[in-house]
């Protein structure tokens, strides 16, 4: 009976309660801008993470480094993209 208990799926569902209350903090605290986006964006990757591996099912296949190489290389292209962006429209270079 033991090995049909989802422990993987429900210890990821508790981890990601404990970010979303990690991340509410930053609001009910009144933490510093700087202080608060350093904590929501760390707290936001590792929920992307965390969503990947556990619920999408990410590592559980033969061939995870090809799903995993096809997120860092998606996430390469979007911090190009963003840095592009910022670089042409607020940064006038």
């Amino acid at each position: 009976m033991a090995k049909f208990f989802p422990i993987g799926q429900i210890m990821g569902f508790v981890s990601s309660l404990v970010l979303t209350v990690i991340a509410l903090l930053v609001y009910f605290t009144e933490m510093s801008f700087t202080t608060g986006m350093i904590v929501l964006v760390i707290t936001a990757f590792i929920q992307a993470i965390l969503q990947f591996a556990i619920f999408m099912h990410a590592g559980e296949t033969k061939d995870r480094w090809s799903i995993y190489s096809n997120i860092a290389y998606g996430l390469g292209l979007v911090i190009i993209t963003v840095l592009g962006t910022l670089l042409i429209l607020i940064w006038d270079m």
